[in-house]
């Protein structure tokens, strides 16, 4: 019975991934060691990671203005990068709250200066995105920050505020990076752990402007400045060699698959029948305002709680496994990134059907 892996992170590779991944982990080309055992100064990793770098810069049609950096302690460490870096002193970030994650980058940036909170969903328990389409920055602010899609809640930015080149728009993209097409020129950093569409936990995607970087904080420790990730390629000291090596196998496949604009309508598909089996159903319900729903993260539940425990089991025992909400809001949750395939949405689809007619 083939397994489809709805869980929203760490969350499922591609199978063409994996299958390559085994192949090389006890030896890599012609070097007799496994890829984790590459030095990260020889010349195998050096056309791993110099891979990744031109992956990503080809699949997010990146300008020179941009550097493509690979860090450790996933987006969760960036959430104090930031402001320690690109926080003026004596100035203010502006941030809008759309959930839990949106909240947490809040609560550590608050640490290092003054933020204000321009936008809010919290008071309707986070069913949608705060209105941000004419949000104008107050004169001075740092950047505005963004979290553009809401794992736990199933809600996610389908566009975003026009801000001045002065006023820089950060987003944390953690759980739809690289799932539909962006213009990158829009963002004056974006960040991305990797453990939802882009690879294993542990390691972030980061992809500032370089004229942030120049600008940026140069008091802060060697570790915590973006400069360092910029001088030495991620390479100033021994980076998660594993991580890079598995993001430069998944951006490889998606290249293959025709780019993120193929990638995308595959995306909406998946998510356009999930929505449409929900809302045909007097069974299943989503809480989300329909203009901020996901497409990565689809979120729903039954008449009452017994019945979605018995989903999340009967549907464990039929291969869709990590489907039960968030703790926090409980629920059923199907995570649908990149390399869930439609053929997963379909078995999930059929299902839920099924479960249905046998509970309703």
């Amino acid at each position: 019975m083939r397994v489809f892996n709805f869980s929203a992170g760490p969350a499922m590779l591609p199978k063409e991934v994996m299958e390559r991944a085994k192949e090389e982990f006890c030896s890599y080309g012609a070097t007799g060691c496994g890829v984790i055992e590459l030095s990260h100064r020889g010349k195998e990793f050096t056309e791993i990671i110099e891979r990744a770098i031109r992956n990503t810069r080809e699949l997010l049609n990146l300008s020179d203005e941009y550097s493509v950096l690979f860090i450790q302690g996933g987006a969760s460490l960036q959430f104090a990068m930031i402001p320690m870096n690109l926080l003026a002193k004596g100035g203010f970030a502006e941030y809008v709250d759309s959930g839990v994650w949106a909240s947490t980058a809040i609560k550590e940036a608050g640490r290092f200066g003054e933020l204000k909170v321009i936008g809010s969903s919290k008071s309707t328990n986070y069913d949608r995105i705060p209105e941000v389409r004419h949000f104008k920055p107050n004169q001075g602010s740092s950047y505005l920050h963004i979290t553009s899609n809401n794992t736990i809640y199933g809600t996610q930015y389908h566009y975003f505020p026009e801000m001045p080149r002065e006023v820089p728009l950060i987003a944390d993209m953690s759980s739809d990076i690289m799932s539909r097409v962006i213009d990158v020129n829009d963002f004056g950093l974006i960040y991305a752990g990797m453990q939802k569409n882009l690879g294993p936990s542990g390691c972030a995607l980061v992809i500032i402007r370089k004229d942030l970087v120049e600008r940026a904080n140069k008091d802060l420790p060697t570790m915590l400045r973006y400069s360092t990730y910029v001088d030495h390629n991620s390479l100033f000291n021994t980076p998660s060699t594993f991580a890079i090596y598995l993001y430069a196998l998944v951006t490889d496949w998606m290249k293959k698959k025709g780019g993120i604009s193929a990638i995308e309508e595959i995306n909406d598909a998946k998510s356009e029948a999930l929505y449409e089996t929900i809302d045909n159903s007097d069974f299943y319900k989503n809480p989300v305002e329909p203009s901020s729903r996901s497409r990565m993260n689809v979120v729903f539940t039954l008449p009452n709680d017994e019945l979605g425990d018995k989903f999340v089991k009967e549907a464990a025992k039929a291969g869709l496994t990590g489907l039960k909400g968030h703790r926090s809001v409980g629920g059923i949750r199907a995570s649908i990134y990149n390399a869930m395939p439609l053929e997963g949405v379909e078995v999930l689809i059929d299902f839920m059907h099924d479960f249905e007619k046998s509970n309703g």
